[in-house]
């Protein structure tokens, strides 16, 4: 069944969160990343940050932790076994830090089929901003449905 373009301009569930700094340490530990800047407060802050900076790709984890982060997937009636992470983009806007309040607004921007529509692709980008709408990032993920053959 093919994706309803209608859907392109649908906003998601806005997801609000804080940032807590043990979530930072913890995802810099799993990534590998050696800077202490993300691990210890003190060396954050010897370096001129408020509090631990958020790693770049942690973002990314953010739009997964609403309430139904896949529910949007289902409501366009795709079957999420089908799906692969195609791309992921991410621009920068300023660093947030630990203790920031983010604000993730996701919305499809876009869906087309390739393949003669035995491939299809879902774009939602979400842009991110601290609590006072001050801009951290912009990010851009492309989801990819397969259509078995029948």
């Amino acid at each position: 069944m093919a994706i309803d373009p209608a859907v392109i301009g649908k906003p998601l569930p806005e997801i609000r969160t804080e940032i807590e700094p043990g979530r930072l340490q913890q995802f810099a530990t799993a990534i590998g990343e050696t800077n202490p800047i993300y691990t210890n407060r003190s060396a954050a802050r010897e370096a001129g940050h408020p509090d631990l900076p958020v790693p770049p790709t942690f973002l990314f984890g953010l739009t997964l932790q609403g309430s139904d982060s896949f529910g949007f997937i289902a409501d366009l009636g795709i079957d999420l076994r089908h799906v692969l992470h195609g791309e992921q983009g991410f621009t920068y806007h300023s660093t947030a830090h630990a203790g920031d309040t983010l604000v993730l607004r996701p919305v499809i921007t876009d869906v087309y089929a390739k393949k003669n529509g035995q491939l299809e692709f879902v774009v939602r980008e979400t842009a991110v901003t601290r609590d006072d709408g001050s801009a951290v990032a912009d990010l851009k993920e492309v989801l990819i449905v397969r259509h078995p053959q029948d």
